[in-house]
C-alpha cells in the first residue's frame, strides 16, 4: 500500500448527512444538513453539530438552546440536499419539500415528520472553532419510527441512513454487516 497525501481537508470517514431542527424567532420550525455531526460523550448521552455563524440555524440554536438531529432515510435524499442548499431566511423549505414539522415535547425545537429517527437535544456547552460554532447537545431522547426497529433496538439496516462523502461531494447508503462490534476483535486477544 502506498499512501498519497490529499492535503488538511475536512474529511473524515463515515460521515452523517443528518438534518438539524430548530425554531426561528417568529416560531417557525427551520431544517438544515449538517454533515459535521456525532456523538461527544457517553455519560451524560451528548451529540454535537458544527456550525457556521452564517447559517439561519446557528441564530435560532443559539436563541433556543436547544435543535433536534434528524436522521433521514435514503429516500429522503432530494430533500437531505435541499435543506442544505436553501436557506430558511429566504423559504419555508419543509413546505417545499413536501414535508411538515411537529414540536418536540422535551426540547425547544422541532422535528421532521416521516424521517425514521429523531435525536432531542437540550445545548450543554458552545464551542467557538474558528469558521464553526460547535453546539454540544445532551441528548434528552432518542425516538425512532415502529418500522426501523428490531427487538426493542434501532436497526441501521432499516433506516438506510445516507453517508456523505465530503471527499467528492456524493451521498452514500449502509452496506453489508461486518460483524458485531466488541466480538470480532476478540479474535485477536490472547485468550481468543
Amino acid at each position: 500500500m502506498s499512501m498519497v497525501s490529499v492535503g488538511a481537508k475536512t474529511i473524515h470517514f463515515p460521515t452523517p448527512a443528518c438534518v438539524v431542527g430548530s425554531y426561528d424567532a417568529d416560531d417557525k420550525p427551520n431544517v438544515m444538513t449538517a454533515a459535521w455531526s456525532g456523538i461527544c460523550c457517553s455519560r451524560p448521552p451528548s451529540v454535537y453539530v458544527s456550525l457556521r455563524e452564517a447559517t439561519y440555524t446557528h441564530g435560532n440554536i443559539k436563541a433556543r438552546g436547544a435543535y433536534t438531529i434528524n436522521i433521514p432515510s435514503a429516500d429522503h435524499i432530494v430533500a437531505v440536499d435541499y435543506f442544505g442548499i436553501a436557506s430558511g431566511r429566504d423559504e419555508d423549505k419543509l413546505a417545499r419539500a413536501g414535508l411538515t414539522a411537529a414540536p418536540s415535547d422535551l426540547v425547544n425545537a422541532p422535528y421532521v415528520v416521516g424521517f425514521p429517527v429523531v435525536i432531542e437535544c437540550r445545548v450543554t456547552h458552545t464551542v467557538e472553532l474558528g469558521l464553526h460554532t460547535q453546539f454540544v447537545g445532551k441528548i434528552v431522547d432518542v425516538k425512532g419510527d415502529e418500522s426501523v426497529m428490531q427487538d426493542g433496538r434501532l436497526d441501521i439496516t432499516k433506516i438506510q441512513p445516507p453517508i456523505y462523502d465530503p471527499s467528492r461531494n456524493r451521498y452514500y447508503g449502509v452496506g453489508r454487516d461486518l460483524g458485531r462490534a466488541f466480538r470480532i476483535g476478540k479474535l485477536l486477544c490472547a485468550d481468543g
